[in-house]
């Protein structure tokens, strides 16, 4: 399910994919406990069609990371979901907030 994201071409291209269909960007810390515990509840679940799925590394890709929060106008958390739509961070959730059954009914427009 998850694309890893790992440079500025990719996130480029994945914002440039977002004019077409959804982007979802999973800021991830594999020594997080909570950011295990968030990416494993979108694991467990069948992914949307039509929506890209991507996944960064915070420890290995932290200036990524960076570029992504200025490139969005968001702060810094982890870890962090955010919905690309047409260029423009349309939702973001962070810590045990990150339920994929809200990103659903965002994706589905509730």
């Amino acid at each position: 399910m998850w694309s890893p994201l790992s440079n500025l071409q990719q996130l480029e291209e994945l914002r440039l994919a977002s004019y077409s269909s959804p982007q979802v960007i999973f800021k991830h810390s594999t020594r997080c406990s909570i950011s295990r515990v968030a990416l494993g509840r979108f694991d467990r679940e069948q992914p949307s069609a039509g929506v890209g799925y991507h996944l960064l590394d915070l420890l290995q890709h932290r200036s990524l990371s960076q570029a992504i929060t200025d490139a969005f106008g968001l702060v810094h958390e982890s870890p962090q979901l955010l919905l690309i739509r047409e260029g423009v961070c349309f939702y973001h959730a962070n810590h045990l907030s990150i339920e994929p059954a809200e990103l659903r009914q965002v994706l589905e427009g509730r």
